[in-house]
């Protein structure tokens, strides 16, 4: 995993991820549409967090990972006449924007103090909000998704340097 966790891995794997995304949408539609969730995002957003070695690595692994995400995704809809909106380029321009702060927190939600289990849980809370704000009642697949979230921030042990 360690690999993995760098600024250009991060940046490889949003690009990736993001044309991913956007293909699905065009010729998946099942799964376009689970990819179109906030859930899927957040959940792979922890995760990079959680298993960066620190605040500061999970501030910059997250930020190329946002970022080439959206600049693939949008590229590909342009590129095959697809629909977007302007709003909607912006709002997630915005979010990648945040997400080293939004790192940095879900990172803290791995250490060994009574406040990382409220960040945890508040992780978990807008995982579900989001979801059931945007779409309504959860699917099974979101179910599941946020049953893995769960499992990573309260179950799942992450070595941490000391």
């Amino acid at each position: 995993m360690k690999g993995l966790l760098n600024p250009p891995m991060m940046l490889v794997c949003g690009l990736v991820l993001g044309a991913a995304a956007r293909f699905m949408d065009i010729y998946c539609e099942n799964l376009g549409e689970i990819f179109s969730q906030m859930t899927v995002w957040i959940l792979l957003g922890t995760l990079i967090s959680i298993y960066s070695p620190t605040k500061k690595a999970a501030a910059l692994n997250i930020l190329p990972f946002c970022l080439g995400m959206l600049a693939t995704y949008y590229a590909v809809a342009i590129l095959t006449h697809g629909v977007y909106g302007e709003s909607y380029i912006i709002g997630w321009t915005v979010f990648a924007l945040f997400s080293p702060l939004l790192a940095c927190i879900a990172w803290m939600a791995k250490q060994p103090v009574m406040p990382a289990k409220l960040i945890s849980i508040g992780i978990v809370f807008v995982s579900f909000s989001i979801n059931f704000l945007m779409f309504g009642s959860p699917d099974v697949f979101t179910l599941i998704l946020n049953g893995i979230l769960i499992y990573f921030l309260f179950f799942k042990k992450i070595p941490r340097e000391t």
